[in-house]
């Protein structure tokens, strides 16, 4: 299935402008996680190169790739929201978190310069997959704008790093994409950890509650 979306954006590249290529390869890529994140922007950078285009384009393609996605990161913010609403809702109790610690958790999260340069890293980190992070933000119930602006910020940065690999290293363009997906992955267990750590948090500090 994977490799269905993965050929047609290749057949993708070859059809349609390099720069709607990116942005709405950046967009696919969000909401289907498992293609590989490089895959696009890497590949954009392999076509600018080969097209003869110079650098400076990679800085535009780079803020056209960050906007595709941070919309694509958008719907994913949204669907965790929702999510969330329905699963502690209604299963809260169960495990012990509800609904107004998650949001008093958000309140400490994502206000601060330090949460906004905290998510900017994650963004701009390419190990660090964006899908996880953009859902982990929903859940969390994080300041929305926080969220939007330290993304793009980030994600235009990990675009450049991505683009400029494509760029400079055409002939090594597969080694260069399996390399990273590896390291994505671990970057799916940081992720899945802080989540975990966050809601024992949360649970630790209910029952600190009930017990004073």
């Amino acid at each position: 299935m994977i490799d269905f979306f993965i050929t047609n954006l290749y057949s993708l590249s070859e059809i349609i402008p390099l720069p709607l290529f990116v942005f709405s390869g950046a967009f696919i890529e969000e909401l289907i996680a498992p293609i590989p994140s490089p895959l696009v922007m890497t590949l954009g950078g392999s076509l600018a190169k080969s097209q003869g285009h110079a650098y400076v384009l990679l800085f535009f393609l780079a803020f056209v790739g960050a906007v595709g996605k941070s919309i694509g990161g958008y719907i994913i913010y949204k669907f965790a929201h929702l999510l969330n609403a329905v699963l502690v809702g209604q299963w809260g109790k169960y495990i012990g978190v509800s609904q107004k610690q998650i949001l008093a958790m958000s309140e400490k999260l994502g206000q601060g310069p330090k949460d906004a340069v905290a998510l900017f890293l994650l963004r701009a980190t390419p190990i660090v997959p964006t899908a996880p992070v953009s859902f982990a933000a929903g859940i969390l119930q994080l300041d929305l704008k926080t969220y939007l602006i330290s993304s793009a910020a980030g994600l235009w940065v990990r675009n450049i790093f991505y683009l400029y690999l494509g760029f400079t290293g055409t002939q090594a363009l597969e080694n260069i994409n399996n390399d990273l997906d590896s390291f994505e992955t671990i970057g799916y267990g940081i992720i899945l950890l802080l989540i975990i750590a966050i809601f024992i948090y949360i649970f630790k500090k209910r029952r600190d509650q009930e017990n004073s």
